[in-house]
C-alpha cells in the first residue's frame, strides 16, 4: 500500500547535525572542478570549430572568449585545472597509504588550496 504521509517525514538526522569537514569539502570541490573543466573544454572546442567554420563564426566565438566574461571563465578554468591536479595528487598520496590521519589529511587539503591559488596567480602573471 502507498505511504500517504510521504511529504511529512523528517529529514535524515545526519543532515541536521553533520559538520562539513575540510577533507570532504575539498573532495567534493575536486569533482566540481572536473565538471567545470569539461565545460571550459567545450568552450575551447567551440572556439576551434568556429575558427574552422568561417570568419563570422570565429569573430563571434572570439568576442565571447576575449570579453570580460570569457576572461573570467578562462581564469576560473586555470584555477580549476590547478585545483583538480593537486586534488589528484592528494588522492594518489592517500592511495599509497600516506597522510590518512585527520590532522595530516586536513593539512593536505589546506596545502592543496593554497598551492592551487598560488599556481593560478603564477600562471596568469607569467603566461
Amino acid at each position: 500500500m502507498a505511504d500517504v504521509n510521504r511529504g511529512n517525514r523528517p529529514l535524515s538526522p545526519h543532515l541536521t547535525i553533520y559538520r562539513p569537514q575540510l577533507t570532504s569539502m575539498t573532495s567534493i570541490l575536486v569533482r566540481i572542478s572536473g565538471n567545470a573543466l569539461i565545460l571550459a573544454g567545450l568552450l575551447i572546442v567551440w572556439w576551434f570549430v568556429a575558427a574552422a567554420t568561417g570568419p563570422e563564426a570565429f569573430a563571434r566565438a572570439n568576442a565571447v572568449l576575449t570579453s570580460w566574461f570569457g576572461d573570467l571563465v578562462l581564469f576560473g578554468s586555470v584555477l580549476c585545472l590547478w585545483y583538480h591536479t593537486f586534488g589528484g595528487i592528494r588522492h594518489l598520496i592517500w592511495d599509497s597509504g600516506h597522510m590518512l590521519d585527520v590532522d595530516k589529511s586536513e593539512m593536505a587539503g589546506q596545502i592543496m588550496i593554497i598551492a592551487a591559488v598560488l599556481m593560478t596567480i603564477f600562471t596568469v602573471i607569467v603566461l
